[in-house]
């Protein structure tokens, strides 16, 4: 059933009485191991001087040294990102920066057609421009084929990417690699999204500029003013919410809200955020992510990229627009694959990976579909979309902490072609080989370690603990995401005093209470099958929030899993409340 962890009561007082927080937040904090002073210093209060030094990041520096030669030589650079937020947030901050630099930059985006990553079309297309350097974001760790095209043609070629690195047996072939993946790098912190990355390098970057006589009686552009651009990749690319991510998150946050960039301000008035007000990784994961995505995949990501570069409000309105009929039609799409995919899933009920396949779905909505089939079934899921040329077209996404990369692995055999990281992944195959791909992956997915949550919830506490002061300090342990989980409290006993189903049905409003005397609302969404009956006594586990409506704010709980209350099972003899009683 629902537990929490048990944690140090002397270790709670302490941090209760260092932050001068609630209890509850006080057992939050010490049950995810910030409970020394400088961990919690740190943590409630991020900056940049946290991050750590690029050190141990093999070609970094040769990254930095060659870009500064191209700036000072005014040599044409190409930037070139992958299709994804994190692809076009990490080109457009390296593209834009490079401009405020003054330098001479052409910047394009992968399109659905031409295939993830760095295409051979597309590196001729930046060759036949006549760039002397080329960026890639976010892609171009295994794209060996354009990169030897480059340096065939005397071009050098700089990778921002996180993506996993595959063995080889030769050099890689480009001009520098900047992946903390590689398995030669010593830098301590392998989660950096492509757009946390390219921060790294611009700031470099600026620094190694810092002291040339071209910028002599001249402010260089501050790189800090596109942390919003970091915060909004690092969140859509589901990197763990830890370490440098936090820091840059939090800075880049705080930037969005600030409504400093006209795309983002534009496109944060189309998806319902109020102009000037916080903003939360929440928001940008379901509200601006999405619409980011939405072009790149139906086809070219390239409005998106423009709606990051716009200068104008003019120009960032015409292409939000773009963006949100994108949005409306990419939801079309998904849906329609969502239906089928869920019916074939149904005929792999004890395996313990799903990999489906239909003709005719549109493969840009695949990765959208395998995260909810992750979702829906709790399995790896790896969805193959077969266009009319009979060319598969797959992505994938973990569930568990299987490492589906290393699933591709086992099945490379069978596979065209693959590359990505533990959590999600692409690749193409041909239609005949998609069982011999399926067995692969079901024999390393079934014999894979899982790791499990670290912990159902983070503390208990009574319906009279959650108020505003309680939501406030939540707040302030944002952003939240992998490995940084929205926190999750149990409240156990309450009695049900109004429930009725909202929304088209499948929400659940609920009105509460327990022996505190305390009253509170919820909402369980997509829980309107399980309403419980007025007057019974339930747990669950829920996340205090402020409900905003018509200028009034009200404290309620977001639902995640209700049941009968462990108190009522024990009293009729329940076998399993009785072992969770006795531990």
């Amino acid at each position: 059933m629902f537990t929490a962890p048990s944690v140090d009561p002397n270790a709670v007082a302490k941090v209760r009485d260092t932050l001068r927080v609630t209890a509850a937040t006080a057992k939050i904090l010490v049950a995810r191991g910030l409970d020394d002073d400088a961990t919690l210093a740190a943590f409630m209060s991020p900056r940049l001087g946290q991050l750590r030094r690029p050190e141990g990041l093999p070609d970094f520096e040769r990254a930095v040294s060659r870009l500064r030669q191209a700036v000072l030589a005014q040599e044409r650079v190409g930037v070139f990102g992958d299709y994804d937020v994190d692809g076009v947030t990490s080109s457009a901050l390296v593209a834009g920066f490079l401009r405020q630099l003054d330098a001479d930059v052409i910047v394009d985006v992968a399109a659905r057609d031409m295939g993830y990553g760095l295409s051979v079309a597309a590196m001729q297309a930046l060759l036949d421009a006549g760039c002397k350097v080329v960026v890639a974001t976010d892609c171009g760790t295994s794209d060996h084929e354009a990169l030897q095209l480059a340096a065939a043609a005397g071009v050098d070629v700089i990778i921002i990417d996180h993506h996993t690195v595959p063995p080889a047996d030769e050099a890689h072939p480009s001009y520098a690699l900047v992946n903390p993946r590689r398995l030669d790098s010593t830098f301590p912190f392998t989660g950096l999204a492509s757009v946390g990355l390219a921060f790294y390098v611009m700031a470099a970057l600026r620094t190694a500029l810092r002291d040339e006589s071209a910028f002599a009686g001249r402010s260089l552009p501050d790189v800090r003013e596109w942390l919003d651009l970091v915060a909004i990749g690092t969140i859509a690319d589901l990197v763990p919410m830890v370490g440098e991510n936090r820091v840059l998150t939090s800075l880049g946050l705080a930037t969005l809200a600030r409504g400093q960039r006209p795309g983002l301000a534009v496109l944060m008035q189309a998806a319902g955020l109020t102009p000037g007000g916080a903003v939360t990784s929440k928001q940008v994961a379901f509200k601006l992510a999405p619409r980011i995505n939405a072009p790149g995949r139906i086809g070219s990501a390239r409005a998106s990229l423009e709606l990051m570069l716009a200068t104008d409000l003019v120009a960032a309105t015409a292409l939000a627009g773009e963006l949100e009929a994108a949005n409306v039609l990419r939801r079309s799409w998904q849906d329609a694959v969502e239906g089928q995919a869920k019916t074939h899933a149904a005929a792999y009920a004890e395996a313990a990976s799903l990999v489906v396949a239909g003709s005719g779905w549109q493969h840009g909505v695949v990765g959208i579909v395998a995260a909810k089939l992750v979702d829906a079934y709790g399995k790896p899921a790896f969805v193959i979309a077969i266009d009319e040329a009979g060319v598969g077209r797959g992505s994938a996404r973990s569930a568990g902490g299987v490492d589906v990369y290393e699933a591709l692995v086992a099945a490379a055999p069978w596979l065209t072609r693959f590359g990505g990281h533990r959590a999600a992944a692409g690749f193409t195959v041909e239609p005949q080989h998609i069982d011999q791909v399926r067995a692969a992956i079901e024999t390393y997915v079934a014999s894979a370690p899982r790791s499990h949550v670290r912990m159902a919830c983070d503390a208990e506490v009574s319906l009279r603990d959650i108020d505003e002061r309680l939501v406030g300090e939540l707040e302030a342990l944002a952003p939240f995401g992998p490995e940084h989980p929205e926190i999750r409290l149990v409240l156990r006993t309450a009695t049900v005093k109004g429930a009725r189903r909202v929304g088209d049905g499948s929400h659940l409003k609920l009105e509460l209470a327990d022996a505190s005397g305390a009253i509170r609302t919820a909402i369980a969404f997509g829980q309107g099958a399980q309403a419980p009956e007025v007057g019974a006594l339930v747990d669950l586990i829920a996340t205090p929030v402020r409900n905003v409506w018509q200028g009034r704010v009200r404290v309620e709980l977001e639902v995640t899993a209700i049941a009968p209350s462990l108190a009522v099972l024990a009293e009729i003899g329940s076998p399993l409340a009785q072992a969770a009683l006795i531990g």
